[in-house]
């Protein structure tokens, strides 16, 4: 999935929510910025490993957040199974 498909995608924005949704099996795709702090995504990284969740890699929060169509950045979006 392209990262200009988010605005309009089912999400889950930031690392929590991510994990969260990763852990119900709801995400089908994990994207992670690469300038976030790595004690916030690594945790996530592993559970997509585990759980068998795409990861893709983005090169800075900012470019993530706007993606989504927020004014901040964002360590890592999940994006949900329709």
């Amino acid at each position: 999935m392209p990262i200009g498909t988010l605005k309009d995608a089912r999400k889950a924005v930031g690392a929590k929510q991510a994990a969260k949704a990763v852990g119900k099996g709801q995400a089908s795709l994990v994207f992670l910025a690469e300038d976030a702090d790595s004690r916030v995504v690594a945790p996530l990284r592993e559970a997509c490993l585990r759980a068998g969740v795409a990861v893709e890699m983005v090169p800075s929060m900012a470019e993530l957040g706007k993606a989504c169509g927020i004014e901040v950045g964002a360590a890592a979006v999940a994006v949900i199974r329709v």
